[in-house]
């Protein structure tokens, strides 16, 4: 059980992550991982620390259509006084689509920990739900976020 001020930070950590991919502001988003923190990416790319993170994000948000999160948290549990794991599922709206698009649904994990008083990413992982064989899955994960995005 995590403490509901704990919670409640760490969801606003993640969710201000999140606001930064989706305005594709690379600098707000490297500026919420420690100075050691982890990336790793849907193609499986690992940066490491917040200058790492905004070198490779930079590009990426200047040269590419990225697509919105949509998101809903599952779960959030403290993993010590000062430090917590949050866990979510996503999809994307890619741009001019008006529908999440099932073959980028994930799963996001991100552990935050309490440094000098405010909280950081210390690890932020957006793993691919396949699902391999077994569409049924990625339905109902795609109708689940269906339901956050058209606010049903």
């Amino acid at each position: 059980m995590v403490n509901e001020s704990i919670r409640d930070e760490v969801i606003a950590l993640y969710n201000n992550l999140i606001r930064a991919w989706n305005d594709r502001d690379a600098k707000g988003m490297a500026e919420k991982f420690s100075e050691e923190g982890v990336q790793i990416g849907f193609d499986g790319s690992k940066l490491i620390g917040q200058r790492e993170i905004l070198a490779h994000l930079g590009p990426i948000f200047e040269s590419h259509p990225t697509a919105p999160f949509v998101t809903k948290i599952k779960g959030v549990r403290a993993l010590g006084n000062d430090s917590a794991l949050l866990h979510a599922i996503a999809g994307m709206v890619p741009p001019g689509k008006s529908d999440i698009e099932p073959s980028v649904n994930a799963h996001q994990t991100l552990i935050a920990a309490k440094n000098d008083s405010e909280w950081q990413v210390e690890l932020f992982q957006n793993t691919p739900a396949q699902f391999h064989g077994r569409p049924e899955l990625v339905e109902s994960m795609t109708e689940e976020l269906r339901g956050v995005y058209f606010g049903k």
